[in-house]
Order: C-alpha cells, then sequence, then structure tokens
C-alpha cells in the first residue's frame, strides 16, 4: 500500500497550461505593389508562453526531475488596407520561435520565463519579418479575388 501510495505522489507528472499572451514582440509595416494600386500592410506579432510540467518531486535523498518545459509561439496579426480602401485581416502563427526548460515548479517560473523570452526579442523581430514576408503571396491573391469580384461585378 505505501509503495502504490508513493507511486501516486511522485508518479511522472505532466500538465500543459495554454499559451499565456505576453506583450506586442514587434511592428512591421510594408507597402506591397498590387495592379490595383499600393497595400499597406501592418503586422503586428504578439508572443503567447506555452508552460508544460514535467518530472516528479523525490523524497529526501532522492534527485528531484521536477522541471518546466515551456514554448513561445509568435502570433501575428495582419491588417491591410487597398488603395481602395478595403481592409484585409488576418491572424497568422509560428510555433516553437522559442524554447527551454527550467528546473522547478512552472508557477514558480513564469516571470523568469517571460525575461528569457524578452531577452530573444531580436529573434522575434526576425520571425515577423520573415512571417509577414512569406504572406506576401497570400494578401496579393485575396487583393486579386477582391479586385476580380469588384471589378467583374
Amino acid at each position: 500500500m505505501a509503495y502504490r501510495l508513493a507511486g501516486l505522489i511522485l508518479g511522472l507528472g505532466t500538465t500543459m497550461t495554454p499559451a499565456i499572451p505576453t506583450a506586442p514582440a514587434a511592428d512591421h509595416a510594408v507597402r506591397i505593389d498590387h495592379h490595383s494600386g499600393p497595400v499597406d500592410a501592418r503586422y503586428r506579432g504578439t508572443v503567447a508562453i506555452r508552460h508544460r510540467q514535467v518530472g516528479a518531486v523525490a523524497p529526501a535523498g532522492r534527485p528531484q526531475t521536477l522541471r518546466c518545459r515551456w514554448s513561445a509561439d509568435l502570433i501575428v496579426d495582419r491588417h491591410a488596407t487597398s488603395a481602395a480602401g478595403a481592409t484585409m485581416s488576418r491572424r497568422l502563427s509560428r510555433d516553437d520561435v522559442a524554447t527551454g526548460q527550467r528546473p522547478g515548479w512552472c508557477g514558480t517560473q513564469r516571470a523568469a520565463i517571460a525575461q528569457e523570452v524578452a531577452a530573444r526579442v531580436e529573434a522575434m523581430d526576425r520571425h515577423l519579418v520573415a512571417v509577414a514576408r512569406e504572406d506576401h503571396d497570400t494578401l496579393r491573391a485575396e487583393l486579386d479575388r477582391l479586385h476580380g469580384a469588384t471589378r467583374g461585378g
């Protein structure tokens, strides 16, 4: 009975917390040429951090395996305005732009993890520009559909 109880208390547990948004990582603005006229597009990136508790608390004299694994996702909101005044919005994301782990409970490590992610802002800026670049063809296709719908009537 004592072994079963110890197994329940010390068992490897995993809990995943939902992504927690932090302050905006960056803004990126660009003007895209389109046959219907120039389009101003603004991309705003927000970082969301996911925490996952892994490992176990060990009895005295044994090594503890408890740690918090985390990953940061970049969520990008695109707002574009065409020359005709039409607006197009889209939400894009890039998962796992930063990952890591810290010893102990996730609840006590959240501030340190947020600081670690904030220290990687330059990398987030690069990811934001890459996501924006990848979106340009999609935005042009949306403009083509919009332009075709308004032109064709």
